[in-house]
């Protein structure tokens, strides 16, 4: 049953990646039924955290809160820290986007607290929990502290092409330090 959950795992993000986002919604919905129905707790959090970003792709925060909930909560039972911290970090992203700024903050305090203490973090990973935590602190109006989560942004992004075995570009990591220079020009001339 576990190859049935992936092979629709892999339809779905076909899908997703041709836009068809009702056909990835249905295809990640029958994943997360057949996951559940087999208890298997590893392919069921992967399951909703695709269904999370599917329903989020749709502008269905409050679905796409409770999928990647279900996923965070499954995910601490499983003892896998990383996959925490990515899921988390979701979830701060949505309720930063949707204006829920105080509610966001744990989140991102708590993937950031797994990322920097885990030897095997990846730096891309990092950078975008760094990216989403400045946008919060630039939305509170805590310049000084979003600059400073900026300028690492940026750097974590310079190095996360040049690392041994990764497969991105630097044209890949190129809009993630433009976007990081952009914010710190724009929060230094407040």
């Amino acid at each position: 049953m576990s190859s049935e959950v992936v092979s629709l795992l892999n339809q779905g993000y076909l899908a997703r990646r041709e836009q068809r986002l009702e056909d990835a919604r249905k295809t990640y919905a029958d994943a997360v039924n057949l996951s559940r129905a087999a208890k298997d707790q590893a392919l069921l959090a992967q399951s909703l955290k695709r269904l999370g970003g599917i329903e989020r792709d749709l502008h269905n925060n409050e679905s796409a809160l409770d999928r990647y909930r279900e996923a965070a909560t499954i995910q601490r039972t499983l003892e896998d820290a990383l996959a925490v911290a990515h899921t988390v970090r979701h979830i701060g992203d949505i309720l930063r986007a949707s204006g829920q700024l105080a509610a966001a903050l744990p989140f991102y305090e708590e993937a950031l607290s797994i990322y920097r203490n885990h030897p095997d973090r990846d730096t891309l990973d990092l950078a975008n929990t760094l990216r989403g935590f400045a946008l919060l602190k630039s939305a509170r109006g805590e310049t000084e502290a979003a600059i400073a989560l900026w300028r690492e942004a940026g750097t974590l992004y310079n190095q996360a092409w040049q690392e041994p075995g990764s497969s991105w570009t630097e044209a890949d990591m190129a809009p993630g330090v433009a976007e990081s220079q952009r914010q710190i020009a724009l929060l230094s001339a407040l």
